[in-house]
């Protein structure tokens, strides 16, 4: 196992879609009592990909949505923001 060191939170742009995203990410894996290294270990997804989906720089491609979702328990559509 690796260590990768935890930036400092970025709050994303939330009048951007994918700021919004971001922000839906962030909450989901805070509720579901995940760090980012252990979303990580869940997942596959390395920290970095993770850290930087939810600083709001990229979005996930939609092929990686049902792998999220189900390490928090939900359904796709539970990931994507409100219009």
């Amino acid at each position: 196992m690796y260590r990768f060191m935890s930036p400092a939170p970025i709050k994303p742009d939330e009048t951007t879609y994918a700021g919004r995203f971001a922000a839906r990410l962030r909450m989901l894996r805070e509720k579901a009592g995940y760090t980012v290294e252990e979303l990580t270990e869940e997942t596959g997804i390395p920290p970095g990909t993770l850290y930087s989906w939810e600083a709001g720089h990229r979005r996930p491609p939609y092929e990686t949505l049902p792998t999220l979702a189900g390490a928090f328990g939900v359904k796709v559509r539970t990931l994507l923001p409100d219009e």
